[in-house]
Formats: structure tokens, sequence, C-alpha cells
């Protein structure tokens, strides 16, 4: 039926122009229609209105006094988010992440470090490994994966300024196995190259440590000490990197491991948590549960297989950093004579704190 429609609209309209084009006294309408094809049916095409950008409802605290001063400012960079990186901000190192650590003990997903340009800033070639079981069997000593991917890190880091290693997941009893790592690497890649370790947070050095700060430290240019974190998703929520929380870390680090060499790192990022969690799998009684929490009134079968639907209403708590927070650990930082700062990562950050940074030589 659809389609008998189209037709006789369209002969009307072409039986229409046909007589006007006989009678010179009649003037045919220039105006111009489009009509955009749906499936059988003919539409006017319509431009859509531009959606009006959201303003905020709420204001956000903005700095004052004096920037901060760096030696040395620290960046992480995506190689799958270069687009959110821009070489004007004030960095004098850039950590591009990185190459990754297989199954099979390799090196893979290695950044091209053409594409990237850091201007006047040093790069750095990070090397990350996600799994304890991975990390176990690439640091056995004697092993020839060991000694095939010491020989593959140094052989990717060549076009770049330093190297670094960012192991989080070293199993407890290869903590001799890590720094003996670390020492090979360090040997190998010479004196020429940076090398630098990522370390978790720390207040004091704890029994059998994975990540002796000081030990650490004899094996590298800098140790790079991730104070961010303190809250995580599957905790109870809180601020990513508090004040307090990062005063200790700090005082800690600052004990442990020498002035030239410490690097504090600040997150750009923040984190939500939900009152209620929505997802999973479900025993039968479970189900039946919930269901009647809710004041489910309708089950349906799809395909012989029952399916409900219901609206939750979910708190959601969230924590971030904007620039004024940044800063202020920044300053924290600072006042305490600390000069190498370190940031995870660029794109997730307030672009008004890089107004708030200056770069002291």
């Amino acid at each position: 039926m659809k389609k008998s429609i189209s037709l006789l609209i369209t002969l009307s309209v072409f039986c229409c122009i046909c007589s006007a084009r006989g009678k010179a006294d009649i003037e045919i309408p220039t105006e111009e229609v489009e009509y955009a094809l749906k499936g059988d049916e003919a539409s006017v095409s319509v431009e859509p209105e531009e959606e009006k950008p959201l303003l905020p409802l709420y204001s956000l605290r903005q700095p004052s006094g004096k920037p901060l001063q760096l030696r040395e400012s620290w960046g992480y960079v995506m190689q799958s988010r270069l687009d959110e990186y821009d070489n004007s901000i004030p960095l004098t190192d850039v950590c591009f992440f990185s190459a990754e650590v297989n199954c099979y003990g390799e090196l893979t997903a290695i950044p091209n470090r053409s594409k990237i340009n850091t201007k006047g800033a040093r790069c750095h070639l990070v090397i990350t490994c996600d799994s304890k079981s991975l990390t176990h069997f690439i640091l056995e000593p004697g092993s020839k994966t060991r000694a095939n991917l010491l020989k593959a890190i140094v052989k990717a880091g060549a076009p770049y300024d330093g190297v670094q290693i960012d192991f989080e997941l070293v199993p407890a009893r290869d903590r001799k196995n890590f720094i003996s790592f670390c020492s090979d690497l360090r040997y190998m890649l010479g004196k020429a190259k940076w090398f630098s370790i990522c370390v978790p947070a720390r207040f004091k050095l704890l029994s059998e440590d994975i990540y002796p700060y000081t030990e650490i430290s004899n094996y590298c240019d800098r140790v790079f000490v991730m104070a961010y974190d303190e809250h995580w998703s599957g905790g109870r929520p809180g601020p990513v990197a508090s004040i307090e929380w990062c005063r200790k870390v700090m005082e800690y680090a600052q004990k442990a491991i020498p002035a030239k060499k410490l690097i504090m790192g600040l997150p750009f990022y923040g984190r939500t948590w939900a009152s209620e969690t929505t997802a999973g799998a479900w025993y039968f009684s479970g189900a039946n549960r919930i269901m009647t929490e809710h004041k489910v009134e309708e089950v349906n079968y799809e395909e012989e297989i029952p399916t409900f639907k219901y609206t939750a209403q979910v708190k959601v708590n969230g924590y971030f950093n904007d620039a004024w927070s940044v800063l202020e650990l920044a300053r924290l930082y600072e006042n305490a004579g600390i000069q190498k700062m370190g940031f995870w990562r660029i794109g997730q950050e307030d672009p008004a704190f890089w107004d708030w940074v200056q770069i002291s030589k």
C-alpha cells in the first residue's frame, strides 16, 4: 500500500509539471525539497537542531598563589590515545605507555617512537607485565625466556632516551628475582640510557617487601612512587590520593630514596562507587529474591527462557581531581623540597592545572 501511495504522489507531481510547461504564464515553484528514502516511505529530510552544551550547576575552586616550580615533570602518554597529548604542556619527560609482555614472555605492542613528537622532552619506553604468573615466569633466573626478554627490552629501548619498568604484580617469593632482573637490565642498558622503576605507595619497609625502595634505587636513575589508589574500585569510597595519606607516603619515600632519584607520582583521575551493584550471576533463589524486593510483577518467556526487568535507584559517590586538588598535592611535595613529580596520565587532567606549572633549570 505504501508503494502505491508513493507512486501516485510521484505521478501527480510529474503531471503538474508537464501541464505547467505548456503554459508560459504559469510560474513553476523553484523551492527545493529534499526527500530521503527510508524503507518504502519518502520523508522530508530535516536538519537536526544543534544540541546546546550542558552547563554545570556546580562551581570548582580556582587555584591562587605562586606557580609550581619543578626541575622534572613526568607525564604518561597512552599510545592508543596520542590525540590527548599536546607537546606544549610543561613536561621534561614523557613516558610512552606501553610495551607489554605476552604469554610467551615476549615483548609485544612496542610503541613506535617516531609517532610521538615530544619536542625537547625526554621520551621513556614503559614496559608492563600484568599477570602474577607471567611475571614469575619471566623473572626466573637463568631461564632462556628471561635472557631473551632482557635483550628485547634493550633493543626496543634503543630509539628512546630511557626505559621504565612498571611491574605491579610481582609475586612475594620473586622479590630477589625482580631485584636481580632490574640489576641486569641496568647493566645491559648502559650508563647513557636513563633507567627508572615504578613502585607502589608505602609508609614503611614491609617484611619481605617486594618493592624495597632503598634497594631498588641502587639500580636505577629514578624511582617513580605511585602515590595514588589509596581508595580503589573494589574498596570503600574515598579520594584516590588524600593529602594526609600522601604526606605519609612522601615522608617514607624521602627517607628511603635519594632526593636526586625520587619522583612523586600524582593522579589526574577520579573514581565513582555505586550503592548497589545490579550486574551479576544469580542463584535461582537470589534472582527470585531481588525480583520480589523490587516488586517485579511480570515474567516473560523469550524462547522458553524467563526474563524480567525492574528499575533500581542507585546512589553514586564520586571523588575526582581538578586543578585545585592536584596543585594542593604538588605543593605538599614542593614544600618538602621535592622538585621532581610525575602525573598519571595525560588526557585525564583538568587542563587548567598546566597554567600553574613552571620548569626551573
